[in-house]
């Protein structure tokens, strides 16, 4: 295992980014359906090969709580193995009356699997030699049609566990034996890897998909933290926990994003960029964690909407991006024969153009911008009067929930996604900065490359900048020299 200076925290000269291996660090993916370790069958060696060979640096897992079935929301989805080729942290028995799904044997919640520890371990392991962050997301939340096939289930489990609806899964009220057992593993999922300095924790992804008041699943996300930090009390490292804002999330009973047991903060599809804004002010890490499905769930020109999503988040200030990928599946783990690699494009660009600044230095910054099209997406970061990173898109917004309802369409079915807006922009953008002798570039996204160089002595004040032609979205980095 490669050594680190200590686990993922937080950069304390700027709480908007993560610091790993003595160096403040920026998250971006495009990852597998965090089936990675419960799919027997998938490769997750080949797969963490891939990102590591593009520099990418993030994935997340589920550990064993939510599982899929076989082609759930995409073909060969890795959330969901084949009928019984799940490797889950509970011993298999031979005692037979399990869901079909499951491969008809219940699990003893007693008893931990060793060979899944084994597999975990090694997952974690190779991840942290190649530099990748792993999320542990304990929990998603319940859908009515899967709570059958889980392991907590009542019918799947020789201790009769979860004798509770669906929608009362996470809550302290719903089987007060099955929350014995969920505690029991979390803490023990965070003793086992308590070694690892490259993992974050996340208790659960969307717990409101329950549909119940937040003043049911809200203490048991709290009582469920509380167990990753008292496990970790008497342990040598220290881990980040996250938690998934969003409008089912965000200002009531479920909302941790100001407590401090809750060090970063998730947010998930086109919407994020509305919640990037909502919850920049808490000075904590922010990251993407979720797009729709790469490439069912875009429509149009796919490598396009997928450059417009995460560089308008990026460029906003935030700590990292996870885009959601298909291609990655259970029987072609690192997507050989797809167009993955240019897929993974995006964010190889993405990165080098953040990487050309102090970034770190940087924060969320829409106060310099004077005037730009009202019809498009702009995002941007700076150090005032030292650095400028701007960003601008034109798209359509398929998200009833975005930040902007005048430019939203809910007429795809695929929902919380942009679709680019090819055009021929001949457009004029007016910045307000400090006087000096400025450098500016326009950028291509779509190719990485500068598109036209600017120097210039300005007096301060406004400056109107004739932009660069462009079809779909370009960026903007000037320095002070």
């Amino acid at each position: 295992m490669t050594s680190s200076t200590g686990p993922v925290s937080v950069y304390a000269a700027n709480p908007h980014y993560l610091f790993y291996n003595g160096k403040p660090i920026i998250l971006l993916t495009s990852d597998q359906h965090y089936g990675a370790v419960v799919n027997a069958d998938f490769n997750y060696v080949g797969f963490l090969k891939k990102l590591g060979s593009r520099g990418l640096n993030f994935t997340r897992i589920y550990p064993g709580a939510y599982i899929e079935k076989e082609n759930d929301f995409v073909k060969d989805n890795n959330l969901g193995p084949l009928n019984g080729r799940q490797i889950l942290p509970w011993t298999r028995t031979q005692t037979p009356g399990a869901h079909p799904v499951l491969g008809g044997l219940k699990y003893d919640l007693d008893q931990w699997n060793e060979s899944y520890f084994s597999r975990l371990i090694d997952y974690c392991s190779n991840a942290m030699d190649l530099g990748v962050i792993v999320e542990i997301c304990f929990f998603n939340g319940m859908y009515v049609e899967r709570w059958a096939y889980q392991a907590m289930h009542h019918a799947n489990n020789i201790q009769g566990a979860g004798r509770c609806d669906w929608d009362m899964v996470q809550s302290l009220t719903g089987d007060p034996k099955l929350v014995l057992y969920q505690e029991k593993y979390v803490a023990e999922l965070t003793r086992r890897l308590n070694e690892f300095d490259n993992l974050t924790f996340h208790i659960c992804d969307e717990p409101w998909m329950c549909r119940k008041s937040p003043t049911v699943f809200g203490p048991w996300v709290s009582r469920l933290t509380d167990v990753v930090r008292e496990t970790e009390r008497a342990l040598p490292k220290k881990h980040l926990i996250g938690q998934t804002v969003d409008f089912g999330m965000s200002n009531n009973e479920a909302d941790f994003s100001a407590d401090s047991r809750i060090q970063y903060i998730d947010v998930e599809y086109s919407r994020g960029i509305h919640d990037l804004e909502n919850e920049y002010d808490h000075d904590k890490p922010i990251v993407y964690i979720e797009s729709v499905f790469y490439p069912d769930m875009y429509t149009g020109d796919k490598i396009a909407d997928t450059r417009v999503e995460a560089w308008e988040f990026m460029v906003g200030g935030a700590a990292g991006f996870m885009q959601l990928n298909g291609l990655y599946s259970t029987m072609n783990a690192a997507a050989e024969g797809t167009e993955i690699d240019t897929v993974l494009d995006v964010f190889v660009d993405l990165r080098k153009f953040l990487e050309s600044f102090n970034l770190f230095t940087m924060r969320r910054d829409r106060s310099f911008i004077v005037k730009v099209p009202s019809d498009a997406f702009a995002s941007a970061v700076s150090e005032p009067g030292r650095e400028y990173a701007f960003y601008i898109h034109h798209s359509t917004c398929h998200d009833p929930f975005h930040a902007v309802p005048e430019r939203v369409s809910s007429r795809s079915p695929r929902l919380h996604s942009y679709e680019v807006t090819r055009g021929s922009y001949h457009e004029a953008f007016t910045f307000r900065f400090p006087e000096g002798r400025y450098e500016a570039e326009w950028i291509d996204p779509a190719k990485g490359s500068v598109v036209r160089r600017d120097s210039f002595l300005h007096a301060g004040g406004d400056r109107t900048f004739q932009v660069p032609e462009y079809s779909v979205d370009i960026a903007l980095r000037m320095v002070r020299k």
